[in-house]
């Protein structure tokens, strides 16, 4: 028996049929050579024999009584691995092109997951048919944002995938380490944690709170007095009205888009910043490209809200994937038109992110008191931002961001599922009421994966916004002539880039 924490039970709290919070990615996969049968039937064998590996698979939900606090995780007494592990209507015979599995992606991702049984599904594509001609597996995976975060899932995905095309070995499931079910708690007991719980956390809170407001007060003091000529500045800006603050529907769009990695990271290194620069650099070209012609764009910079991950560096233990992330917000640069200028401000913004969150990373609560919780975000919370979403105030109102953009690092090499090698993550996200626009970047495997969601309505032309990601990669290449820096031919740095120091004229 294990309680939520505050942050992955929010997700639980806030979650509407119009605003599903679950995550998840969609992969393209090589069969192998000569493969024959069924992809759907090979994965659920292969999944079945490995769902003990994380206990995602089969921990489920237990709500408080009279919903006095955060609801707990114990073992399911069944997994109905038919339930989890579903075909989509596709065949060697009759394929779905490339657009349509988005489409069935993105109307797959728009449902909620069942809280009846452990909070995973995963569907199975027997054949998808590439614009090249070429014939792929795909396998959609969603899982409940309450079970686990971005990075979370990839340490999922490292413990269920394999490094080579046969399935390595895995011990059996330890029957002494079975977890207690629904059927072993007591009323009384469950009360008793509620309390045990919250006192814990308040004596944390009380703890923790003159350091962290000593730290914040800090640290936006900083922050303040980084305005033009030294005079003081509002720590936080207020973000433009845009096409993407508005509310959502259950409708949703998926459209996704892949670059190099070596070449990015060679850019990165070439202006004097991070690969994660270079990245949301593409990302505010193509925003601006999209609006340009698609409504106009806002003459003050779009702002990004950016997941930052409070994990410790290499962790990988695929038993602990709660969401473990705190929100930053940065300036995307969008109202310059000139490209050096528009990255100068996108790395000023990050370095402003980087050394806020090196003060307040060890500060940040992921967690909060648990009694009544249910009542309070479950019910005022909610109901508010509902209100806000389905009046039409989200159009209206200002927003601090404009649309959520998360960077989540993946394996540097080719995974296989089932002896099939995945060509691609693209990963898929969550949007709000107001934050109607999710891009989620993922590397993996030499190359730099992204996965858009929209609401319908936010997003009318998302293919159009894939193709500007696209098209901003290739006049990154253009603009800073940096190629992957190899032992023949080293990283080469424009003479007309800027770097951290040095402010584009």
């Amino acid at each position: 028996m294990k309680s939520l924490t505050g942050l992955d039970a929010t997700f639980l709290y806030l979650e509407t049929p119009e605003m599903p919070m679950h995550v998840g990615s969609l992969n393209l996969c090589e069969l192998p050579a000569g493969f024959k049968g069924s992809f759907h039937k090979a994965v659920k064998e292969h999944i079945g024999r490995r769902m003990h590996l994380a206990p995602v698979f089969s921990r489920k939900l237990v709500f408080m009584p009279f919903d006095l606090g955060h609801p707990l995780w114990v073992e399911a007494d069944v997994v109905d691995i038919d339930f989890h592990i579903r075909r989509v209507p596709c065949s060697a015979q009759k394929p779905m092109t490339l657009a349509q599995a988005h489409t069935m992606v993105a109307k797959l991702h728009s449902e909620l997951i069942d809280r009846a049984h452990p909070l995973w599904e995963f569907y199975v594509f027997d054949a998808i048919k590439l614009p090249s001609g070429e014939r792929v597996g795909g396998f959609f995976s969603k899982i409940h944002h309450a079970a686990l975060d971005g990075k979370g899932g990839v340490m999922l995905a490292n413990a269920m995938l394999d490094m080579g095309p046969v399935p390595r070995e895995v011990p059996p499931p330890d029957p002494a380490r079975r977890g207690k079910t629904a059927a072993d708690l007591k009323i009384g007991k469950m009360i008793g944690s509620v309390f045990s719980n919250s006192l814990a956390q308040v004596a944390k809170l009380a703890k923790s709170l003159p350091a962290a407001a000593g730290t914040l007060g800090s640290t936006l003091a900083k922050q303040s007095m980084q305005g033009d000529g030294g005079r003081p500045k509002m720590p936080m800006k207020l973000a433009p009205k845009s096409p993407f603050n508005t509310g959502v529907t259950q409708g949703r769009v998926f459209v996704a888009a892949s670059v190099p990695l070596a070449e990015c990271k060679a850019m990165g290194k070439a202006v004097g910043g991070s690969f994660n620069d270079v990245a949301l650099w593409i990302c505010s070209t193509a925003l601006r490209s999209y609006l340009a012609n698609h409504g106009g764009v806002p003459s003050k910079s779009l702002v990004a809200a950016m997941p930052v991950s409070l994990r410790e560096a290499g962790a990988s233990n695929a038993a602990e994937l709660g969401n473990q992330v705190s929100m930053s917000l940065v300036e995307l640069g969008t109202h310059l038109a000139h490209p050096l200028k528009r990255m100068n401000a996108i790395m000023a913004s990050t370095a402003k992110v980087k050394t806020s969150m090196q003060s307040l990373k060890g500060l940040l609560p992921t967690d909060y008191p648990s009694l009544l919780a249910p009542w309070l975000v479950g019910g005022a919370a909610k109901a508010a931002l509902n209100a806000y979403g389905k009046t039409g105030l989200a159009s209206r109102l200002p927003m601090v961001a404009n649309l959520a953009i998360s960077n989540v690092p993946g394996p540097p090499v080719a995974l296989y599922l089932a002896g099939a090698r995945i060509l691609s993550f693209h990963p898929l996200s969550i949007v709000l009421h107001g934050l109607a626009l999710n891009i989620t970047i993922q590397t993996y495997a030499g190359h730099v994966d992204f996965g858009i969601v929209a609401g319908k309505k936010a997003l009318p032309q998302a293919q159009d916004l894939a193709q500007a990601i696209e098209d901003a990669f290739q006049q990154a290449q253009a603009l800073l002539g940096a190629a992957p820096a190899t032992a023949a031919s080293p990283t080469r740095q424009a003479s007309p880039v800027k770097t951290r120091k040095t402010t584009v004229a």
